[in-house]
């Protein structure tokens, strides 16, 4: 099990890097990650939702994503309460402090879905979640130590040097954990080094000698990361490419969801890509302007009200700007919102913004499929994924975008310049993504799959030169 120093220190990439590494040793191996926080998630092929993470390590190990990767998926709604998924259904809505005192009650399904993936696996990689050191968190934990405990799995920790203080994190984790928590650790690794590695060789000396555990590696930054789907929303400070190339905008809503669907558009060498933080105006100079998923609709429009994007994105239209909007984004775009039952905050609707004519209704039958169809304006053959709440109707849909599985998706406008759709991972599609680029007069020979591909193994490549794979391999069979 890798349980990190801190959030984002690096511990889904190098479970990523690991299992492909291990895979191609020959070896049956499985990720794990018993509660994951996040509002990218992708969709197993028996319509689960488990966290974006789990599903590229799942791939890295060269196998389908299961929901018993991530039994546990909270979905940030609000700043105290989220969407609790249970081995990939969602099983309600809970704030912080009642998920604190009940997510005890998780840890069976929790040691269910770990014992299904070991059943199966000569490793399994278990990711932790946030930092053990957070004692405060400690009871009822199912994340840490505490399913490392129950599970008696060993434990390697891993420490980011690139934020500073690495060598405190880690002697600091040793002085507050239990003692019986300290003997599951197995040793540290340190992630995320720039520079000359000799030179940390005292600090590595300083780690062990305060808590007797050995280092199984310094890996340096890698730089190739950014061309893997990302899970962290603080993954979208990315820095703007060079102008003179098409400008599409994406402001950064509070909840915003699966943002990963523009991971491939920000490879594109012909694509600026420009994700606009609140406070940002919408860039004049935007051709498209595309509102992607959230995870509180109604509350995410509010809040793009709020920044004033409501009256950039009428700025950017009148222009004879285009606008494409996914799942929340989708309806956003629309007259109305209504969510009777409060399933992503308050009861109540909201009025949409009117580019498009359409109206949705929130309803607790939740949609987690893949799909696959036919992009209707190029004739191009698609595939992606829906995950959503609500129904969306009205006379736009007439005019809808894809046929998915026997049926229309998405609506556009009478002057076609606003487009809306319900189906994610449509950018990853590169004969989608061309035939959406030519509209713009740009053309697309990126092949997006094999660049994942590809990435994956250089980070194995990179794993196996930095790790102490083989002292892994025997922390993993010690258990």
């Amino acid at each position: 099990m890798l349980q990190g120093t801190g959030s984002n220190v690096g511990k889904s990439t190098l479970v990523a890097g690991l299992a492909r590494a291990l895979h191609r040793r020959g070896f049956a191996v499985r990720p794990f990650k018993p509660q994951n926080m996040s509002n990218n998630a992708a969709v197993t092929v028996d319509g689960g939702e488990i966290g974006r993470a789990q599903a590229l390590q799942a791939r890295a190990a060269g196998v389908a994503p299961s929901v018993h990767m991530n039994p546990v998926l909270l979905k940030p709604e609000t700043d105290k309460g989220a969407q609790v998924i249970v081995q990939g259904r969602r099983a309600g809505t809970l704030e912080a402090r009642s998920f604190g005192a009940r997510k005890g009650e998780l840890m069976p399904k929790v040691m269910e879905s770990f014992a299904h993936l070991e059943a199966e696996a000569d490793i399994v990689l278990v990711e932790g979640a946030g930092s053990p050191a957070e004692i405060n968190l400690r009871a009822g934990d199912i994340a840490n130590m505490g399913f490392a405990l129950a599970a008696d799995v060993p434990v390697v920790l891993v420490g980011d040097i690139d934020r500073g203080g690495v060598i405190a994190s880690l002697v600091g984790t040793h002085a507050v954990i239990a003692p019986e928590e300290r003997a599951l650790v197995r040793g540290f690794l340190i992630n995320k080094f720039r520079g000359e590695v000799s030179l940390f060789d005292g600090g590595l000396t300083a780690i062990t000698e305060r808590t007797g555990w050995p280092s199984m590696g310094v890996v340096p930054w890698f730089a190739e990361a950014h061309r893997l789907p990302a899970e962290d929303a603080l993954d979208l400070a990315r820095p703007k490419g060079d102008r003179g190339r098409l400008v599409v905008a994406v402001p950064i809503l509070s909840r915003i969801a699966n943002f990963d669907d523009l991971d491939p558009l920000a490879q594109e060498p012909e694509v600026d890509l420009r994700f606009v933080a609140p406070g940002e105006p919408l860039p004049a100079e935007a051709s498209l302007v595309i509102l992607p998923g959230s995870k509180s609709t109604i509350g995410d429009l509010a809040g793009l009200r709020a920044v004033g994007w409501d009256i950039d994105l009428a700025a950017h239209l009148r222009r004879g700007g285009r606008v494409l909007g996914i799942c929340g984004g989708y309806q956003m775009l629309g007259r109305s919102i209504a969510d009777p039952e409060g399933l992503e905050g308050p009861r109540g609707s909201a009025q949409g913004l009117g580019h498009l004519d359409i109206h949705t209704v929130l309803t607790p039958d939740k949609t987690v499929r893949p799909v696959s169809g036919v992009h209707l304006a190029s004739g191009e053959r698609v595939e992606g994924y829906e995950i959503h709440l609500g129904r969306t109707t009205g006379p736009d849909c007439m005019r809808p975008i894809l046929h998915i599985d026997g049926r229309c998706d998405g609506a556009t406008s009478a002057d076609g310049l606003v487009e809306g759709c319900y189906v994610h991972g449509l950018f990853a599609d590169d004969r989608f993504r061309n035939a959406y680029l030519r509209n713009f007069g740009r053309a697309s020979d990126l092949a997006y799959e094999a660049t994942v591909e590809a990435t994956l193994d250089a980070l194995a490549d990179h794993c196996e030169a930095h790790c102490d794979i083989e002292a892994l391999i025997a922390v993993a069979r010690s258990r």
